[in-house]
């Protein structure tokens, strides 16, 4: 039995994009930028991409760029606004626990000459917008805050700390690689001037990603050498994984509903069994403002990286955190920044599920895993001296 519980990292690209891909690799294979009509029908199938996706987030085609990637977007919408605004000020806000791609950029922008403020969060890990309103200043131009966590799947308020950027004449960008499809989003509502995501986390392809950028925002070119995307990311457009996209972007629009629904119940029961069933275990995260996909745990005494081994050995896929960051030694920045001791955080295990996972797999995934946990525990110095202590107690 193979079980895939590793839907953040990455999803299985659907039946459905694939069919719509393949003829734009060997049939309709010509550069969409040429002016002759064998050219025309593959600018034809980008623009309808481009409208497929803004849609799913209330935007105007016209507002949606094409990058390599959620990593892509990140960096560009960053580093583009700091040169573009920084005859106003060279102050950003971000959080403890965005993704890698916004921290280590906003690193480089420091040694650039720019002051980042990196906000707490709460145990949960959710930004409060009191904690974004004391942050602000008159040189504050950028506020980029993730729409849900990659890791422990808390989704932030960000209609309000969007609201509070504004009010603040600053520009708000959010990272919604996790969010894009999974849970409704409507730019306007929510106050996003820049939004990041990427193809492969909706059962669409690899490779490729949008930065939403409302109209009338000033931001400068990231890529320079062609006109492609209106002058603003040169590079020959990538047509297969742009239909692909455009096409899962649809489908999740159609899907979302039922798949919210679906995921949470399953997600629900998941958390549940492990929690009931698993001494010392803990929920990472809000317990409803989460994604509807999402379980992160911690086990005490437990080593991640030996649970995800045995897990493995029983044809169960998951992960300890950010698939960016496999292989780190250290424990996750998230679960440190809300709160957990390093003894804890090495311990953490995240499930991500989909519309295909079935309750049989998730019986059989908590099954192994109390046996796994069991296994770990008894090897562990660090239980033997905890049961001898509340023993002796």
């Amino acid at each position: 039995m193979n079980i895939y519980l590793d839907n953040a990292a990455t999803t299985r690209v659907s039946s459905d994009v694939l069919k719509e891909m393949l003829p734009y690799f060997s049939e309709n294979y010509a550069n969409p930028s040429a002016i002759y009509s064998f050219a025309a029908e593959n600018q034809k199938a980008v623009e309808n991409a481009r409208q497929q996706i803004a849609a799913l987030i209330g935007a105007d085609a016209k507002e949606i760029y094409f990058t390599a990637g959620g990593s892509e977007s990140d960096n560009w919408a960053l580093k583009a606004v700091a040169e573009a605004y920084s005859e106003k000020g060279k102050h950003i806000i971000t959080s403890k626990i965005e993704h890698h791609a916004v921290l280590h950029t906003c690193e480089y922008l420091e040694k650039m000459g720019f002051e980042v403020t990196y906000l707490d969060v709460d145990e949960f890990g959710k930004v409060s917008p009191e904690t974004l309103e004391k942050a602000m200043r008159p040189d504050t131009i950028l506020v980029s805050i993730m729409t849900a966590n990659n890791e422990i799947g808390t989704i932030e308020p960000i209609a309000e700390l969007g609201k509070i950027a504004h009010e603040h004449g600053a520009l708000f960008h959010t990272d919604a690689v996790q969010s894009f499809g999974h849970i409704r989003m409507n730019v306007d509502e929510i106050n996003i001037d820049m939004l990041s995501a990427s193809g492969h986390k909706l059962n669409g392809p690899k490779g490729v990603g949008i930065l939403y950028i409302r109209k009338g925002v000033k931001i400068r070119s990231f890529i320079h050498g062609g006109a492609q995307e209106r002058g603003r990311r040169a590079g020959t457009l990538n047509v297969p994984g742009i239909v692909g996209m455009g096409k899962a972007a649809e489908l999740a629009q159609k899907t979302m509903q039922t798949r919210i629904e679906y995921e949470t119940k399953l997600r629900n029961y998941l958390i549940e069994r492990v929690l009931s069933e698993i001494p010392y275990s803990r929920l990472n995260g809000d317990k409803n403002e989460r994604l509807p996909n999402n379980a992160n745990f911690c086990f005490r005494f437990v080593e991640g990286e030996s649970m995800l081994i045995m897990l493995d050995k029983c044809g169960i896929y998951a992960s300890s955190g950010s698939a960016c960051t496999s292989g780190s030694l250290d424990p996750s920045h998230v679960l440190l920044a809300i709160g957990l001791e390093h003894e804890i955080a090495h311990g953490s295990l995240r499930l991500t599920l989909s519309e295909e996972t079935t309750k049989e797999e998730i019986d059989y995934t908590v099954d192994e895993l109390k046996k796994i946990v069991k296994r770990l525990r008894e090897m562990s110095p660090l239980y033997e001296d905890f049961t001898a202590k509340k023993k002796g107690a």
